[in-house]
């Protein structure tokens, strides 16, 4: 996440691919005070003995203090630790998956909804409102990592604007 550059860059997501999403300038404050949260859990813990997040890759051995970084730490943690099997080391892991859903299900049939609701519809809805609001197609397909052109046309199709999907000019007058 990039407050400043307005920005959430998401590495190795589906198909490996890193992407790129506008971050809502209305969530900055939310935000501001998850991290905050996440920062009192973070020190709190490792003054007693829990280790920061696991680092992918070699990063452990590239950079040996990160794991006492907040930077490196997970914006969203777990609600429990965990005890690495091979090291014994006490850790916190993300929230995993399943929560993220059940929370959208959850949302979903507050709010009187009645359909299916998953993350993965959240996606769609993304893309549909960046349609709605005028972004060009090349842009909802670069932020949805779609390589094929063909794939990210198939939003235009629930819009049902017509057969060219634009504006009249005159209506702007």
């Amino acid at each position: 996440m990039d407050l400043e550059r307005g920005e959430i860059l998401v590495r190795s997501g589906k198909g490996d691919k890193d992407r790129r999403a506008p971050f809502p300038a209305s969530a900055s404050a939310a935000f501001r005070t998850q991290v905050k949260r996440v920062e009192r859990q973070f020190f709190r813990e490792l003054a007693h003995g829990v280790k920061g997040a696991a680092l992918p890759g070699a990063l452990a051995r590239k950079l040996p203090n990160a794991e006492r970084e907040l930077g490196w730490q997970w914006v969203f943690p777990a609600s429990h630790i965990y005890v690495e099997r091979e090291t014994g080391v006490r850790r916190r892991h993300h929230l995993h998956e399943t929560a993220v859903q059940r929370a959208v299900t959850t949302a979903a049939r507050a709010s009187g909804m009645r359909k299916r609701v998953t993350c993965h519809a959240l996606r769609h809805s993304f893309a549909t409102h960046l349609l709605e609001s005028g972004c060009d197609i090349r842009t909802i397909q670069e932020l949805l990592g779609h390589t094929r052109l063909q794939t990210t046309m198939i939003y235009s199709l629930v819009l049902n604007k017509g057969a060219m999907g634009v504006q009249s000019p005159a209506d702007r007058l």
